[in-house]
């Protein structure tokens, strides 16, 4: 709950303060992606600010969760090899249980037979 009220308490203002940067740069920027010919382009792109502005946000929170997710690799690994250690190590002991009950078994039906 506290969780929830927290990221309300962000994303809210975050978004208020987003649309009031869309509203307020609606005019229209070139960028030119031709560095030697700037005056001239061979390849320019014609958009409002705020969507140079919000494709720049967005890029930048993938590039990061990617970046985040490469670098725990390492961790996801281990914990994937220690799970099927766990599970082996879990099949055996199992397995040990279920021979232990077969041999009790056994052993009281053996006894049964020599208290007659």
């Amino acid at each position: 709950m506290l969780r929830r009220i927290v990221t309300l308490l962000v994303a809210f203002p975050l978004g208020v303060i987003l649309v009031a940067i869309a509203v307020s740069n609606r005019q229209t920027v070139q960028l030119v992606l031709d560095p030697f010919r700037p005056e001239a382009p061979a390849l320019a792109i014609n958009l409002p600010l705020y969507l140079f502005l919000l494709a720049a946000l967005i890029l930048g929170v993938m590039l990061g969760g990617f970046a985040t997710w490469f670098g725990q690799s390492r961790w996801r690994r281990t914990a994937r090899t220690q799970g099927q250690r766990a599970a082996r190590w879990q099949a055996e002991a199992d397995r040990l249980v279920r021979e232990r009950d077969v041999h009790a078994k056994s052993s009281s039906g053996i006894l049964a037979i020599a208290d007659r």
